[in-house]
């Protein structure tokens, strides 16, 4: 359970959760907590989002539905700083960046300025917000929030998908055991009949992923909201990385399936 690691995660059913529910979003946490604006506006670091987050009221029992949580990722993400000692940035780069040399890659900034990033999708909601910690500010930015805190580029995202199609190998060198692969890309949610891995979205997702409808049932990866997409096919042995700036909730994701359509067209068994 999620609280071997978590010791203050505990009560209404909380040592139900699995590490597992955290990944395949059936846990019961919410997306965003209740005080999320709150605690945006008061610019609190990511410590008392996981701290509000061990406490929050869950929404279902875990195992028994499906609701993507982004807090679920936020506490798997501190469960691999509390077992490393690392920061999460700390751990990604040493551990994943590094190794497959995704040198643009960063959970944060990375010690670059915002202004050398993309700008993201047109900010919606109160312009005051928006100033103060909109997905332009340092605050928000480099926060390295693992459920949507990552900078990075087409050719780096293109490594990591390499390395799942390779079942967890890269350059000789292996970063995931074969059975961590595989499991990741399985779908684990049969009993509530919600296909999701261990944190890959599969081609039949009920959310986040927007592959386009001429990828096989065996594709998986993720739809990040400020209108990017990553996916890999391993039944052709495809991959496919769209980073744009148009909220896919501009257009409720059609131009990433309408790309995703087109690249995968164009592979010819």
């Amino acid at each position: 359970p999620a609280s071997h690691y978590l010791p203050e995660f505990k009560g209404d059913g909380r040592e139900q959760i699995r590490i597992r529910d955290l990944l395949r979003h059936t846990s019961g946490l919410p997306d965003m907590l209740p005080e999320n604006i709150e605690l945006r506006r008061a610019h609190a670091p990511l410590s008392e989002f996981v701290r509000r987050t061990l406490t929050t009221p869950l929404l279902y029992k875990p195992g028994a539905g499906f609701g993507y949580q982004s807090m679920g990722i936020l506490l798997a993400g501190e469960i691999v700083e509390r077992t490393s000692g690392m920061r999460l940035r700390d751990f990604l780069k040493q551990e994943i960046f590094e190794p497959l040399g995704m040198k643009a890659s960063s959970l944060g900034l990375g010690g670059r300025p915002v202004s050398d990033t993309v700008w993201c999708c047109e900010p919606e909601g109160d312009p005051a917000d928006t100033a103060r910690f909109g997905p332009h500010t340092l605050y928000w930015r480099d926060m390295g929030h693992p459920w949507g805190g990552m900078h990075s580029t087409t050719g780096d995202l293109a490594l990591l998908l390499q390395t799942m199609l390779n079942d967890g190998v890269y350059a000789g060198r292996r970063l995931f055991s074969r059975a961590a692969v595989r499991a990741m890309i399985r779908n684990q949610n049969r009993g509530t009949q919600t296909p999701w891995g261990l944190g890959w979205a599969l081609a039949e997702s009920p959310v986040w992923a927007y592959f386009g409808e001429l990828v096989s049932p065996e594709t998986f990866g993720h739809v990040g909201a400020t209108g990017t997409v990553a996916w890999a096919d391993p039944k052709t042995q495809t991959l496919c990385v769209i980073l744009t700036n148009r909220s896919v909730s501009a257009d409720g994701g059609r131009l990433l399936r309408l790309v995703s359509n087109a690249v995968a067209a164009a592979v010819e068994e």
